[in-house]
């Protein structure tokens, strides 16, 4: 392990111009630009129908909320960063660096789910039939609920209650779509659409399964759990696991090791759940769904990646390390790795990455991350940083890094 306090004080490059900077704004951010889209999109198709249809306005209504429920559906996320980490190194780094934003593909779920909201809204309104009529108040109230409660000052403060809130309302929801559209007399468009979604909801909880696993606990921190129930994912997944499969869902990422089978998740101590987790060591847990691709697997969009982060941010982090599919650099910071994580885990990490910065806070306190993550962009003449840490610290790092012009990744939490 290396550390060096000198390196708080690498001189940082100049921000880029004021129109590029003003596109670097957490506010202007890729998620929210494809919400703007979908948004406008649906501005545009209500200028060329000025007076539409009952029909016209459910149809509208029904497209947006299948965008809304399919854009998350794993499947088409594992497509989606198939899709857009196809492009090789070869072309030009700025649309690279574009493509690496995949994984803001929630701004088409928010914007399907606001647009569909009010295209629902305005078919109630114009709706003249008794009982669709109080099918229809009652599914907008419902929708009312679900899309205020995932706003972020909601979400953030009652993470759990969404989640409830989110499930159950959406379910409920869809059964109200159902009862609508067959109040209303349904052609095959609407059966078609709503058949796919519903498909999409199911099939994660069609995969539902209790499954043994074993636990290694290193420190009062952090579990290793390890898993062998037949799956070996691909490096860069993640897999949801509950101990209450209707209550509440934690993702973690998949630790493959190259050449063997199953995988494993390093949990930390970062809430109720991972707390009660770490101190009860359950022998089995639910798991669901499909193994799904995580920020980190757009390393191979580029030549060479710096990895930054922070406590058990290591976890994300380490199937590609380990993988080695691309040239990368490793810088981590945490409190007394071998005591926090064991030797063994940071034993391997080293053997992957000898030159690694790994800091140890419990000595040296809390580094500049934004420095920390450019001097080894900088000498390892990297083309991107990805960072994996929690809200506050991922933003310094990706926001400092971009508006650097510095291509950076990491997690937006808008799930």
């Amino acid at each position: 392990m290396t550390t060096s306090l000198h390196r708080q004080d690498v001189d940082l490059p100049p921000l880029v111009p004021g129109p590029r900077r003003l596109l670097k704004h957490p506010r202007l951010m890729h998620h929210n630009r494809l919400a703007a889209l979908v948004l406008l999109g649906n501005a545009l198709f209500l200028y060329g129908h000025w007076v539409p249809s009952a029909r016209t306005l459910g149809h509208a209504a029904l497209v947006n909320l299948a965008l809304a429920v399919v854009v998350r559906q794993q499947y088409v996320i594992n497509l989606l960063f198939r899709l857009a980490t196809s492009a090789p190194t070869s072309w030009p780094l700025k649309l690279r660096w574009t493509l690496g934003k995949v994984y803001h593909f929630g701004g088409l779920h928010v914007g399907g789910a606001l647009a569909g909201t009010a295209w629902f809204l305005a078919l109630t309104i114009v709706t003249r039939d008794g009982p669709l009529l109080a099918v229809g108040w009652t599914l907008l109230a419902l929708l009312a609920l679900v899309v205020g409660t995932a706003l972020p000052p909601f979400r953030r403060r009652h993470h759990d209650h969404f989640e409830k809130i989110h499930r159950f309302g959406g379910w409920t929801a869809l059964l109200l779509f159902w009862t609508h559209t067959l109040l209303a007399g349904p052609g095959p468009f609407e059966v078609t659409l709503l058949a796919v979604v519903t498909f999409s909801v199911a099939l994660p909880w069609l995969r539902l399964r209790k499954v043994a696993v074993r636990l290694e606990r290193p420190s009062s921190h952090v579990v290793l759990a390890r898993f062998d129930h037949g799956e070996t994912p691909f490096a860069g997944s993640s897999t949801a696991i509950s101990r209450s499969p209707l209550k509440e869902w934690h993702s973690f990422a998949n630790v493959p090791a190259p050449g063997e089978p199953g995988f494993r998740l390093t949990i930390s101590r970062a809430g109720d759940w991972t707390g009660a987790f770490i101190d009860d060591l359950p022998a089995k847990v639910w798991v669901k769904g499909i193994t799904t691709a995580g920020v980190a697997n757009i390393e191979v969009l580029f030549k060479k990646v710096v990895y930054v982060a922070t406590g058990s941010g290591i976890g994300p982090c380490l199937p590609h390390l380990l993988a080695a599919e691309v040239p990368s650099r490793l810088v981590w910071a945490t409190r007394d790795p071998r005591a926090t994580y064991g030797d063994g885990l940071v034993d391997e990490i080293l053997a992957v990455q000898p030159h690694a910065l790994v800091w140890d806070t419990s000595r040296h306190g809390k580094p500049d991350m934004v420095r920390l993550a450019y001097e080894a962009y900088r000498d390892f003449g990297a083309e991107a940083v990805i960072c994996i840490s929690n809200r506050k610290l991922t933003w310094q790092v990706v926001h400092g890094l971009e508006r650097r012009g510095i291509p950076a990744y990491g997690a937006i939490w808008d799930s």
